[in-house]
């Protein structure tokens, strides 16, 4: 296991990632707390909330369980108002503790009902998404869509625990891994290019979950946001970097209907577009814009975006992003790979990207790639039991070290290394 911790002026928390994370759940709740509540979907209720009870029981805590519908297009106030309801009838206090047992949807619903029941009241995230183990679980953010725009009623809130199994990533399909990668090279694009590039050189890898490459990218994605978290809490000046390729992907989820891309796939393509348009308001260069596309393209998220009936439609949206002034729509634009800023965009400008980076063929229902070895796997029932693995709090700092040896020893030839050794191989099996 790993640790990365959370310090905000509210207090520290730890995101604890590793193997069989969720057999321990139970240490993650607080002495003192009255009852637990486990927030979830039926499909996360079917596939990993046998092996959340039973961890929870070691606690002796009165445990409730309440499932919301599964969708994007569930996340709004009607939702939340169900929360509210179950645990008004069933006598929660403000002592309880709320545990968010699902991917994006359950986190930002769940840490906004425990932001708002009873003025505020503990909670724990356990995403169990590759998105939200390495974006919306981390950093506070907590929120439900309204009809004209995604997130536009939240509140900053932490959690008190962020706890990530990577065991859970096997029963997803392709569709959300490439959605999830989607977010952790956008932490490479902003703020770190050894990481792009590690990326880069690792792209099958990590689409294959393979676990040791899979930890040390969750590990740096966290470590990447906890830094811009920490400087900015409340999003109003450098935190708003995190939200490169947003713009366009919100616009793309609001266009089309929340549900018919998913969120990742939607920032992948959006960053696509984010990076054309930094190369002609930002000078970034032109051959790294066709880097971010083949990337994005490698890992399985689309980089043409739909019409969505038309560039005012675009601008409509965009207008409503939280990012706006005055509706003066901002963008996040990159210099350089590792390095980004917040800045508006002459509406010819923009325009011009939407020419060149969308297309009436593109409808909803994305299909993420003809390639018959990507369809997505059956999901397969991640049972309770215990890890054979040794884990430790060294492993993700060793995988660090010798990503870090890889880069230095890569520096100036060309090659990036990587974490299976200087040379970037992977050493021979011992099987």
């Amino acid at each position: 296991m790993s640790i990365v911790r959370v310090n905000v002026p509210g207090g520290s928390y730890p995101i604890q990632i590793g193997k069989s994370i969720l057999q321990q759940l139970g240490t993650s709740i607080p002495p003192d707390a009255s009852a637990i509540v486990v927030l979830s979907n039926p499909t996360v209720r079917a596939l990993h909330g046998d092996a959340a009870l039973k961890a929870l029981k070691v606690t002796g805590k009165q445990i409730y369980s309440f499932d919301i519908p599964d969708g994007e297009q569930y996340k709004n106030l009607d939702t939340l108002n169900s929360v509210f309801t179950f645990m008004l009838e069933n006598k929660l206090d403000r002592k309880s503790v709320l545990v968010a047992l699902g991917g994006g949807v359950v986190g930002d619903l769940g840490g906004f009902a425990a932001a708002s029941f009873m003025r505020g009241i503990r909670f724990i995230q356990v995403p169990t998404t590759l998105l939200s183990q390495v974006d919306s679980s981390v950093g506070g953010k907590t929120a439900v869509n309204h009809p004209l725009g995604k997130n536009l009623i939240g509140a900053f809130y932490q959690p008190v625990a962020v706890d990530i199994d990577i065991n859970v990533l096997k029963t997803l399909p392709q569709r959300e891994i490439a959605a999830g990668l989607a977010e952790v090279i956008k932490y490479g694009l902003i703020m770190d290019r050894e990481f792009f590039d590690w990326c880069e050189e690792f792209a099958d890898e990590l689409k294959a979950l393979e676990p040791e490459a899979i930890t040390y990218a969750i590990h740096r994605s966290c470590e990447l946001k906890a830094q811009v978290v920490e400087e900015d809490e409340k999003e109003s000046n450098r935190r708003m970097i995190l939200n490169f390729g947003h713009t366009f992907a919100h616009a793309i989820e609001n266009g089309l209907g929340y549900g018919e891309w998913l969120h990742g796939e939607a920032v992948g393509c959006g960053m696509v577009q984010a990076a054309e348009l930094s190369a002609l308001v930002s000078n970034f260069p032109k051959q790294d814009v066709e880097r971010v596309r083949a990337l994005v393209e490698k890992i399985g998220c689309p980089t043409v975006a739909p019409t969505l009936g038309g560039k005012d439609k675009w601008f409509d949206t965009m207008k409503l992003d939280k990012k706006a002034t005055a509706g003066k729509i901002k963008f996040v634009v990159l210099d350089e790979i590792g390095s980004a800023k917040v800045q508006g965009a002459p509406q010819e400008l923009v325009s011009l990207v939407l020419e060149n980076t969308t297309s009436a063929d593109v409808l909803p229902g994305v299909s993420v790639t003809s390639d018959a070895s990507q369809e997505a796997p059956q999901a397969v029932k991640v049972e309770a039991t215990e890890s054979t693995v040794v884990e430790s709090a060294d492993v993700a700092a060793e995988m660090a070290r010798r990503a870090q040896v890889a880069r230095d020893a890569g520096a100036g030839t060309g090659r990036t290394g990587g974490i299976y050794g200087v040379d970037g191989e992977r050493p021979e099996s011992d099987a």
